[in-house]
């Protein structure tokens, strides 16, 4: 032994040098078959990524190509319950949007096996649902090439909405892979248009011989306060964000219509207050037409009486509404 130069003690016994290098060669095999396996996991993804932008996985995919080590890429997935019968019409729009967003990055100069995106459904997936204690759908998480998924890798649907651009903001954030969202044409609202124009020229010309109507202040009122209703009732930030149309609690069956946070509606809710609004014009049109016309003193006391409680009741509503989402408000009226 006094030859031996290895670096190991000089007394050191035969039977501890071959245990040690049995030891380093089953490491060294296991880091082989490590390799070897997360090789074929990664090719795996590729193969059912070209076939589709979005992977469907049941609970056995899900635990082998996501949950399970090893693992160099990171993986989006969508918990939903896209089923007839389940009745998830949320479910089908952030289905869209999330479908733009794969086909973006799958078509994209910057694809590559670093990220894929996947979806489990209800219905294939019922014990990944269970596993990881989930009671509502859609539901985006992301889970990284390293570590467990924190608070942060579950998208907060509820307060953001479900656009394609919302989500790739969030995935860059996460994963630093920048995704630009490609939408496909569609020509729905060009045709839309052409058909208004179409349908206001031909009733031009119609009556090009009596124009008076195009002077009709009411018809012009009218019209703006539709616009206006529009606007204050939240329209546009259901067309920017995407909510869902309201939130039924997987638990008791629940239905939300109106969104606890001041940071985020639904558009259930927003039909509401323009529903809300809109009564509460009517019932000040109604005390100005009682004021100013010189009708019969009875009638004009009935319009009076009607306007006035449109407007209290309406309004007391729409104050128990901002109550509910501006938490700590402290006035009310009538309704609490």
């Amino acid at each position: 032994m006094a030859s031996v130069s290895s670096g190991f003690p000089f007394n050191l016994p035969v039977a501890s040098l071959l245990l040690i290098l049995l030891l380093c060669l089953h490491s060294g095999g296991g880091q082989k078959k490590k390799e070897n396996m997360l090789t074929e996991k990664v090719e795996q993804m590729m193969e059912w990524s070209s076939r589709r932008s979005v992977i469907r996985m049941n609970g056995d995919k899900f635990r082998r190509f996501v949950k399970a080590p090893p693992r160099n890429y990171s993986v989006i997935v969508m918990f939903t319950a896209l089923q007839p019968q389940r009745q998830c019409s949320v479910c089908r729009q952030a289905n869209e949007e999330y479908q733009v967003l794969a086909n973006s990055w799958r078509y994209s100069s910057a694809f590559s096996n670093k990220l894929f995106f996947t979806m489990v459904d209800y219905d294939d997936g019922a014990d990944v649902f269970q596993q990881l204690n989930m009671n509502s759908a859609p539901t985006f998480m992301h889970f990284p090439a390293k570590g467990k998924p924190k608070r942060a890798d579950t998208f907060d649907l509820q307060r953001i909405g479900f656009a394609s651009e919302q989500l790739a903001k969030w995935i860059a954030d996460r994963t630093d892979v920048q995704i630009r969202v490609f939408r496909p044409p569609n020509y729905s609202g060009t045709i839309a248009l052409a058909l208004l124009v179409s349908l206001v020229g031909g009733l031009l010309y119609l009556r090009r011989n009596n124009l008076e109507f195009i002077y009709n202040k009411t018809g012009w009122a009218m019209a703006a306060l539709c616009v206006v209703f529009a606007m204050t009732s939240g329209q546009m930030w259901n067309h920017i964000r995407g909510p869902p149309y309201a939130h039924k609690n997987p638990q008791n069956g629940q239905v939300s219509y109106i969104h606890g946070s001041s940071q985020a509606q639904f558009v259930a809710e927003s039909h509401i207050i323009l529903l809300l609004n809109a009564a509460i014009t009517m019932g000040m049109v109604l005390l100005n037409e009682a004021a100013t016309s010189k009708g019969d003193v009875g009638k004009r006391r009935i319009i009076c009486l009607v306007g006035l409680g449109l407007v209290v009741f309406f309004f007391s509503f729409l104050l128990s509404v901002f109550r509910s989402k501006y938490h700590g408000y402290p006035y009310s009226f009538l309704i609490k």
